[in-house]
């Protein structure tokens, strides 16, 4: 048996399915991987992708942060593809019980998964530091003035909930995720490298004995993995599913 006709038996035999993803997810929607060739971190820019997007930077340029931001880090039309479909459907099936992502594109819930857990934030929620006021994707950037800074009707800085460098992960979101990895009973690993920590961390946590990696490239975790299938994500969950 070969290794897509496998998974898919995993699956129909599965109750308690999880997935844990990152970019490489999202790289079919037509957004960049932050690692990859043309990626994030193969830009031009004056500071290194890193220190811009981390929050010493955003409190001390925030002009240069949101130029950075919205040209590199903001997809307003971008669409679900064949994974974040599959994914909504096995949720649907009653199979899936939880979607761990890294990703901040709010990809999964356009979809129509519910039970998404963001590692490192959304795009699409973003608040007014001053008031606290919530603003949609949409509304945070048709605030943003000349010199290119979102800023609330009250004059207050808005700030998306994104997790910058420096900043620490969500304790109750982190803790959410390692309660359905160590209950799952396959586990889905699918577009993501592995090197981002404390994210990549929490696959430590599963104790079945399904642990699947779908990814193009190798990963520091394929040797533990029990089954590795080398892919594009959408099209080997898109034949799994039969969406």
């Amino acid at each position: 048996m070969n290794e897509r006709s496998l998974l898919k038996d995993w699956i129909m035999e599965s109750q308690n399915i999880v997935f844990f993803g990152g970019a490489g997810v999202s790289t079919e929607s037509n957004i960049p991987d932050f690692r990859g060739v043309d990626g994030l971190y193969h830009q031009e820019y004056e500071y290194p992708p890193e220190t811009i997007i981390s929050h010493s930077f955003y409190r001390s340029k925030p002009k240069e942060f949101y130029r950075f931001y919205k040209n590199k880090m903001l997809f307003p039309d971008a669409k679900p593809n064949p994974a974040h479909l599959a994914l909504a459907k096995l949720e649907e099936m009653g199979k899936l019980k939880a979607v761990i992502t890294q990703n901040i594109d709010g990809l999964h819930q356009a979809a129509g998964s519910k039970s998404v857990l963001e590692l490192h934030g959304s795009v699409r929620r973003n608040h007014c530091t001053r008031c606290m006021k919530f603003f949609s994707l949409e509304e945070m950037i048709s605030s943003m003035g000349e010199d290119g800074i979102p800023r609330c009707t009250c004059g207050g800085m808005i700030k998306p909930d994104v997790v910058l460098y420096e900043e620490s992960l969500d304790e109750s979101v982190l803790s959410k995720s390692v309660a359905y990895i160590s209950q799952a009973d396959l586990l889905i690993i699918g577009g993501t490298s592995l090197t981002v920590y404390p994210a990549a961390g929490l696959i430590d946590y599963y104790r079945g004995s399904k642990m699947v990696l779908i990814n193009k490239t190798v990963t520091p975790m394929d040797e533990k993995a029990n089954l590795v299938i080398s892919g594009s994500i959408g099209e080997v969950l898109h034949d799994a599913v039969g969406v």
